[in-house]
């Protein structure tokens, strides 16, 4: 079960904007998820907290086909991130790093910046805690569940 207060953003966040380009020099991941968000909210990288939560519009993770996007959102301690749709490139990339990821349209509309959000990635249950509504996303199969459980395709792969 996942629980954690929400950032909530529009639709078609790009990658650039998640990490901008001018800091992808940086190899240290804790020194580089420290730009997370920064052309989109300056203050996320000081209010995130671990286990929070990106909801966010259509199109999520769009832009470039970078790994280091959800890279990044998951080293600042986001547990999961809900859209109404996502980028097939961050997609991927998400499930390989082992950053949970949820599509969800209806739940997205309820969400507000600052609420919190509990979620059962199995069942695909979300939960909006200050409206009281719960919405039906479709689970992972598990084999995707064992991906994100060991925290990314070459974890499971050792």
């Amino acid at each position: 079960m996942i629980r954690g207060n929400v950032f909530r953003y529009g639709d078609d966040v790009d990658t650039d904007v998640i990490i901008p380009a001018r800091y992808l020099n940086i190899t240290d991941m804790k020194l580089l998820s420290s730009h997370c968000m920064e052309d989109i909210d300056r203050e996320f990288v000081n209010k995130v907290r671990p286990g929070d939560v990106i909801v966010a519009g259509d199109n999520f993770g769009c832009g470039s086909s970078r790994e280091h996007a959800p890279a990044v959102i998951l080293e600042s301690g986001v547990s999961l991130v809900v859209a109404k749709s996502f980028a097939r490139i961050f997609y991927r990339n998400a499930i390989n790093i082992g950053l949970p990821i949820l599509e969800c349209h209806e739940a997205v509309d309820d969400f507000i910046d600052g609420d919190v959000l509990e979620a059962d990635l199995e069942k695909g249950i979300i939960i909006n805690q200050r409206s009281g509504r719960q919405f039906s996303a479709k689970p992972f199969p598990p084999f995707i569940m064992n991906i994100i459980s060991e925290g990314g395709i070459l974890k499971c792969l050792n």
